[in-house]
């Protein structure tokens, strides 16, 4: 086409200089009709070629029907390829919305369900428990009777344990009728928690039974007792109480250790507005993994290689959590895995959770002269024991001391303004 075009323009070019010599030779005169004429013919003539060029060279239609699927398509109008893509766009991410909703609607109906079926199996075990308790307390395990209570404090003891138990009466607990106004007008309630023995009915169940007769200060529970049994007996301590006291706090405290009543109280109001609160002097001791040692964890594997330390927990002296925590171990206790150590087991129920673990230090203090100078300075102690025996060494000879050295004074329960 081009070649074309280049010759029929050197043609007109031609005959452009043509007519230029002409024109010289006609210089000085006017030009002629006819030569304009020719001239005129001329350019029609130039036009004419040239588009008939053009025509001739453009595809016909057989050939663009045949190559119409190697031609590019035409770009559509702007406005409507954004408003397309927007709608589609619009349409996948409601698709998409859609298909989590209901995932997390499937989600969401499967945690319900599995919870309804531990609530129905909680509600089971702590009526059948709450039935044994009624009969002994003259209380009601209806959540509509439920006693209102500050603290609730568990004493952990054993049928061997008459000795320390007395040593506590006649130290920092309060007998008999004193302890009765004690839960009336503080909302302090103390008991020593005791399960049964194997051989349930027999010479020691009967002589905690004759105790209680006494003293009025047992909560027992549908426990059998044994040492390597505590994860287990904690976990239905908070599920029992649960069930009979709708307390602000539950605390669990060891037969061997001395408690100023007055101070755990004002250490706990701090606390009172807060959720999910966990407290006790924490630590991360080594995982024992040798066999035949004291606290051995036979699962010490699930917590990394040897020499490893547990994750931080609250020590097992003593110990608080509130009231939404020990309601969680009510509803979830027949899913919630025991370790050897009872202080392991409740620190790894409430690891996962959104739980604010209180480093409370004067609830771990030591033996005179460690308490006895603190008190002296003002800093009188929650709780007192020797690291070295998980408890007071000698309690039973030495509580008395301990109770005089580090004691807050009997008065100062009572004047605490709830």
């Amino acid at each position: 086409m081009v070649p074309t075009l280049l010759k029929k323009y050197r043609e007109v070019l031609l005959w452009g200089r043509q007519e230029e010599v002409v024109g010289r030779k006609m210089r000085g005169k006017a030009a002629s009709g006819k030569a304009i004429f020719v001239l005129c013919i001329a350019c029609f003539l130039a036009g004419t070629l040239f588009t008939g060029q053009m025509w001739t060279n453009r595809p016909s239609n057989n050939t663009t029907h045949q190559n119409k699927s190697n031609l590019l398509p035409l770009p559509k109008p702007r406005d409507c390829d954004h408003k397309r893509k927007l709608i589609e766009g619009r349409a996948g991410d409601v698709m998409e919305e859609v298909s989590k909703t209901h995932q997390a609607i499937k989600s969401l109906d499967k945690a319900v369900s599995t919870l309804e079926m531990e609530l129905t199996a909680a509600r089971t075990s702590q009526s059948s428990s709450g039935q044994q308790l009624t009969r002994q307390h003259g209380g009601s395990s209806s959540s509509s009777n439920l006693q209102k209570a500050f603290v609730v404090i568990g004493i952990n003891t054993a049928f061997s344990s008459k000795k320390r138990r007395d040593s506590i009466r006649e130290t920092w607990l309060p007998k008999g009728s004193d302890l009765k106004q004690l839960e009336k007008e503080k909302g302090i309630v103390v008991r020593f928690m005791i399960g049964h023995s194997t051989t349930a009915g027999g010479i020691l169940d009967k002589a905690i039974d004759a105790e209680h007769a006494q003293h009025k200060d047992f909560l027992r529970l549908d426990h059998v007792e044994g040492y390597h049994e505590l994860s287990t007996k904690t976990r239905l301590f908070f599920s029992t109480v649960v069930s009979l006291w709708d307390a602000d706090f539950y605390v669990k405290v060891d037969d061997d250790i001395h408690l100023n009543l007055g101070m755990l109280v004002s250490t706990l109001v701090k606390y009172r507005s807060r959720p999910r609160v966990y407290i006790g002097c924490m630590k991360s001791g080594p995982v024992l993994y040798q066999k035949g040692v004291k606290y051995h964890e036979a699962e010490h594997w699930k917590f990394g290689e040897e020499g490893n330390k547990y994750f931080r927990h609250a020590t097992g002296q003593i110990y608080a959590i509130s009231k939404d925590l020990a309601t969680y171990i009510s509803i979830n206790w027949p899913i919630l895995h025991r370790y050897a150590n009872e202080d392991v087991s409740l620190g790894s129920w409430l690891l996962g959770l959104e739980v604010e673990h209180v480093d409370e230090r004067s609830m771990c203090c030591g033996t005179p002269p460690d308490c006895d100078w603190k008190a002296r300075t003002g800093n009188v102690c929650v709780a007192s024991f020797d690291w070295s025996c998980s408890g007071i060494c000698k309690s039973v000879e030495r509580m008395k001391e301990i109770h005089k050295a580090c004691g807050e004074g009997d008065g100062a329960v009572w004047n605490i303004d709830l």
